[in-house]
């Protein structure tokens, strides 16, 4: 890596008990060739709904530098007893004037700042305010303090995804990288002026369940239409997604960007198994 340049990493939404290990295991094996930089999404992080402080403060621990999160962040009830406090912690930022937490932050961390803003998509979600307008200024803001700018798109739609992309792309962010929907997919992808792209990071969590939840009780609420409440899917076979991506920090402009698609074997030994 040249001396101009820096790696981040950002992992898509972690899903439980069986997303926190996986992540842990897979940045432990980073030791010789730790990113920079690593953000991941954590809405859905305790028991697949909400982050407990206790998960926030375990997460932390793992070497992560940053959480975004999206419209699953208030599930767990105590998140309004401790987001305020929560340096690391950001919620989508067009929720409405007055609402706990933040929505963006510059975070400096070996004399490199970086500025990280979570928004929340409107189509097919529960209705929120407009992100559009409250992005520009915020971006701005960032801008007088640093180049390099990543934002979380939590939505559903994958046009609106690529949409706010292109639009925002134009003004010089770094990345711009879609959570949500749990599906990692393959459109990864360098806009002509240096801002990196894909629709969604994916998941990190159980493989064999559905996008992190039992399959058993996923498949039987389709068949049947009664909300059983879904389970955390745990077989002891997980998967970490999501991207990292090498920025030049002076222009932060993005060079590179490969997607990160890892299975992990969880065991009573703790072992790994990448593939």
């Amino acid at each position: 890596m040249r001396s101009d340049t820096i790696n981040i990493l950002f992992l898509g939404d972690i899903v439980g008990r069986p997303g926190r290990r996986a992540v842990q295991k897979y940045i432990s094996s980073l030791e010789n060739n730790k990113p920079d930089f690593i953000i991941a999404n954590v809405e859905n992080a305790s028991h697949g709904f909400g982050l407990t402080q206790k998960n926030y403060n375990e997460l932390l621990s793992y070497g992560i530098d940053v959480f975004t999160s999206g419209n699953h962040i208030w599930d767990k009830r105590e998140i309004f007893n401790y987001i305020n406090e929560a340096d690391k912690l950001i919620r989508p930022i067009n929720y409405p004037e007055g609402t706990k937490g933040r929505g963006w932050g510059v975070f400096e961390k070996n004399g490199i700042k970086y500025g990280v803003i979570n928004v929340l998509g409107r189509t097919f979600m529960s209705l929120i305010e407009s992100p559009w307008a409250i992005l520009e200024e915020t971006i701005a803001k960032i801008k007088e303090e640093t180049p390099i700018i990543i934002i979380d798109i939590h939505a559903e739609a994958t046009a609106e995804k690529i949409c706010m992309a292109k639009y925002y792309a134009q003004m010089g962010v770094t990345g711009i990288f879609g959570t949500h929907t749990h599906v990692q997919t393959a459109d990864e992808t360098i806009y002509s002026n240096g801002c990196g792209y894909i629709t969604d990071l994916g998941f990190c969590g159980d493989i064999n369940g559905v996008i992190g939840m039992d399959y058993e009780v996923s498949v039987k609420r389709l068949i049947t239409s009664i909300p059983d409440r879904l389970d955390v899917a745990d077989s002891g076979e997980a998967q970490v997604n999501g991207v990292i991506i090498t920025v030049n920090y002076f222009t932060g402009q993005t060079e590179n960007i490969k997607r990160i698609n890892e299975k992990i074997i969880i065991s009573e030994e703790n072992s790994i198994m990448k593939g």
